[in-house]
This record gives structure tokens, sequence and C-alpha cells, in this order.
């Protein structure tokens, strides 16, 4: 990833531009990486690869040992007084 610093933004705007546009680009401040930069079309691909990858069971679908230590998880965590 190319980077530039931020004193870079105003006098090297269109070098940040045009390596935005062939990938990410990184801003750093004082030496530390800070911000990137990215084109629409990198950015909507990046939204899309961050779909929700949570998956749903049944517990009958479950090995009977394994679904009745779920079951023991959810009683405890909702008779737990630490819940968010």
């Amino acid at each position: 990833m190319r980077t530039f610093s931020t004193s870079d933004l105003s006098r090297k705007s269109g070098d940040i531009i045009a390596s935005a546009l062939q990938g990410p680009t990184a801003i750093s401040q004082r030496g530390k990486p800070r911000l990137v930069v990215l084109s629409v079309e990198q950015y909507e691909a990046l939204k899309q690869s961050q779909t929700d990858r949570r998956l749903a069971g049944a517990t009958a679908e479950m090995p009977s040992d394994l679904a009745e230590d779920v079951s023991h998880a959810i009683d405890a965590f909702l008779s737990s007084d630490e819940r968010p």
C-alpha cells in the first residue's frame, strides 16, 4: 500500500487520488497510519465482502450433548444479572 503523509494532502492531492484509484492508499500522521483512501469501486467491493456471516441452526439438528450445552448457556445468560 502506498503511503502519503498528512502534509502531502494539500501538496500532492493529485498523486494521492491517482494512487487511490489504483489501490488502497494510506495517509500517515507523525509516522503512523491514520487513514485509508479508496476508490468508490474498492469501497463497494469491501462492503460486499463484509456480509453477515452468522449462521442459524436448530438445536434439534445438533448432537444432543452440544444442544444441551447450548441450552445451559442460554439459561445461564438469561438468569444473569450482568446482561447488557
